[in-house]
């Protein structure tokens, strides 16, 4: 008699972003900002015969930006920094932006965000979800980060042209 073997199908990322790492780093946050009542931040894990899928934490993290949990927006704003590509790594960046334009930030964060929308201008780094990216940098402001966009747009990419036109065209308003 045969037994099937049961596959694993973990949807986090590894090292940093595998989920004990999250799970880790968020209940440093937790202490940090006195969260009185730390999110689950335990993925949603679904077994079968055929199998085990562990879904992505940052699906949980998303749910904690939305209730207004700042460790959680800690590592929302920590996952837009990276560069590493995870499975649905897209739509999780671009989800995990949009959570983030719904949040309350800290100033600390906000300046975090600004600084990678400029680094992600002045590599050329443009991502599909850098679109996310630019409308949260929009809603939080540039400040003096818009200066050093102009100057990047001064190069002539005409996509650095493109977002300063829209940042200095919101940032009129």
């Amino acid at each position: 008699m045969r037994f099937p073997v049961k596959t694993v199908n973990d949807y986090n990322g590894i090292g940093r972003w595998s989920v004990a790492e999250v799970l880790r780093r968020y209940a440093e946050y937790a202490h940090r900002y006195h969260i009185a009542t730390p999110c689950d931040l335990k993925p949603v894990v679904t077994t079968s015969v055929h199998g085990v899928w562990i879904y992505p934490v940052m699906d949980r993290v998303m749910e904690g930006i939305e209730n207004g949990d700042l460790a959680c927006a800690e590592i929302g704003v920590e996952f837009i920094e990276t560069s590493e590509s995870f499975p649905f790594g897209m739509i999780l960046k671009v989800n995990t932006a949009r959570a983030l334009r719904r949040a309350s930030l800290t100033d600390g964060q906000k300046e975090r965000i600004r600084k990678r929308v400029t680094e992600m201008l002045s590599t050329g780094y443009l991502p599909r979800e850098f679109r996310e990216y630019a409308k949260l940098a929009r809603k939080i402001g540039l400040g003096e980060w818009l200066q050093q966009i102009e100057e990047l747009a001064k190069s002539g990419d005409p996509w650095v042209q493109r977002y300063y036109a829209y940042f200095k065209e919101h940032a009129s308003r």
